[in-house]
């Protein structure tokens, strides 16, 4: 990376909409566009789509780098595009070759739900922690693991991979190979497959007070934390932060969480845990992965 950058893009691939912002080193977005993902969301529609709106927000070339969160793991010097389970043929796509040559700009990669936390740990809601796990719940599940301050991506880049845990052995078949993962359970199409409505529309029936959809919601918070209770064994994380779409409902399922965690989870391993929301919102992916830029400059 250049020396002395001031000014980088920051950009969040989801499975719907493409996010890209201009940030300065202290976090302030200067201005930031959202774009339609195309459909089918093959890699090079994508990155052309990508690469028109970087432009459009640098054409006076003030930013000098692009971070990009992509939905999956990278290969560990973060230029490669490893696998994407919810994007269609996105393996192994060398994605920092192909937008540096369509931008002329240096551009360095990280999974997606690792740039929220890296956000998170930034200036929301993981600031205060050394060891913490976020997951994104939305298209998929997402997710994130930061130990003694740092992201933890393990060997190969492809440590956090959260929501793949198995949750039931013989539960619905995951686009990873898993069945039953944690991703089957808590996603936005697992919302859909159990209520026949969009994740946003129950939290509306939630808030007016509708039975069945206050029920669902409690199943639903049930189930993950029955997931965040193997998780936490493993990593004793100071929080859990649950971020994506679907944490705007997090008032409705969280305190079912927590309880659940609290009867499966014995106290010696989750001692003052807090479960928190994501403070960031939708930017968190683009000011993560802008962050991670000025990080390595």
């Amino acid at each position: 990376m250049e020396n002395n950058l001031n000014q980088v893009i920051g950009v969040d691939l989801g499975g719907t909409a493409i996010k890209i912002g201009k940030f300065l080193r202290d976090g302030t977005c200067l201005e930031s566009i959202s774009l339609a993902t195309p459909q089918p969301a093959n890699p090079k529609p994508v990155i052309d789509a990508i690469a028109k709106g970087v432009q459009q927000l640098n054409k006076n070339n003030t930013s000098g780098a692009i971070g990009f969160g992509v939905p999956g793991p990278t290969d560990t010097a973060r230029r490669i595009a490893k696998k994407s389970i919810n994007l269609p043929g996105w393996d192994d796509v060398p994605v920092a070759d192909w937008l540096e040559a369509q931008t002329g700009l240096p551009t360095v990669l990280e999974n997606d739900a690792n740039c929220a936390a890296i956000a998170e740990a930034w200036l929301g809601a993981g600031r205060k922690f050394s060891d913490f796990i976020l997951l994104t719940l939305g298209t998929g599940v997402g997710g994130a693991i930061f130990l003694d301050g740092k992201l933890f991506t393990g060997r190969c880049g492809a440590a956090g991979e959260l929501g793949l845990i198995t949750l039931n052995p013989d539960g619905f078949p995951c686009r990873s190979g898993n069945q039953g993962s944690l991703e089957q359970y808590t996603s936005i199409g697992s919302v859909l497959r159990n209520t026949g409505k969009e994740p946003a529309a129950m939290g509306k029936l939630a808030q007016a007070g509708e039975r069945a959809a206050l029920e669902f919601w409690q199943s639903y918070g049930k189930l993950l934390g029955a997931g965040l209770a193997s998780l936490i064994y493993v990593l004793t994380p100071e929080a859990v932060i649950i971020g994506g779409g679907i944490s705007a409902s997090s008032e409705f399922f969280l305190p079912t969480t927590l309880k659940e965690i609290e009867q499966r989870v014995v106290s010696t391993s989750r001692p003052g845990l807090q479960l928190l929301t994501a403070e960031l919102g939708n930017k968190a992916g683009m000011l993560g992965a802008a962050k991670l830029v000025f990080s390595l400059d």
